[in-house]
């Protein structure tokens, strides 16, 4: 990897919501790549957030990537409704979906990216015959529901061997796929989360829990470099 691989994507569960489009704008502004976008359902995590209008009301605010995290039991009638809302990138969790390969397919079937979330306790064996069709694999390294928990250190284990199975298969001749990790990350552990293999960061309080929004990305971004070298 590059130093250029490294995508920074705040979560905006952390933003003002009542200035949500102005938060969007001014992380974007401040250097964020993507802008993550957490949906619960209060059923298959125990939250409730956002659905596909918040989607399409900040679509016009940013022409930055918006990156959907389905955090929902069934997924398939949720998919073309974030499509059409605006989202660039839809994942959702394998124990969700009846039929993986199938909503996987639905994704990029609506023009987006597709890709796989896996809890921490959840195995990477999901990806072995869906690897075609995937674009992101996202490694949850807290337990999902809600933001501002402590990274779960077995996660860097678990980057290198997805980490891996990417280098693996991209080396047969495999399409791009991004590894993003999704909670607890912060300035202070981002670069050994770089150097375990992961490209692109979720990071939500860390970020949106800051004054000053670019001096985090920027400090965020010395540390990847710092590991890069």
């Amino acid at each position: 990897m590059t130093l250029n691989a490294a995508r920074i994507a705040p979560s905006i569960l952390s933003a003002d919501f009542a200035r949500l489009g102005e938060e969007i704008s001014n992380v974007v502004k401040a250097g964020a790549d993507w802008i993550h976008f957490d949906v619960m359902d209060n059923h298959y995590v125990p939250n409730l957030t956002i659905g596909p209008m918040v989607c399409q009301a900040i679509r016009p605010y940013t022409t930055a990537p918006i990156d959907v995290h389905l955090m929902v039991e069934p997924v398939d009638s949720l998919i073309p409704m974030f499509a059409k809302a605006g989202a660039d990138i839809i994942t959702f969790h394998p124990e969700a979906s009846k039929h993986i390969d199938r909503s996987l397919a639905l994704i990029r079937d609506h023009g987006c990216k597709a890709g796989l979330v896996f809890n921490p306790g959840t195995p990477l064996h999901y990806l072995d015959y869906v690897m075609d069709k995937i674009d992101v694999i996202l490694l949850m390294s807290v337990n999902p529901g809600f933001g501002g928990q402590s990274f779960i250190p077995s996660t860097l284990q678990k980057i290198r061997e997805a980490r891996h199975r990417i280098d693996t298969y991209r080396a047969t001749g495999g399409q791009e796929i991004f590894l993003e990790v999704d909670g607890g990350v912060k300035v202070d552990n981002i670069g050994e989360i770089y150097a375990a293999g992961a490209d692109t960061f979720v990071a939500g309080s860390a970020i949106f829990g800051k004054p000053d929004y670019a001096k985090v990305i920027a400090e965020m971004r010395s540390e990847i470099a710092k590991v890069a070298r």
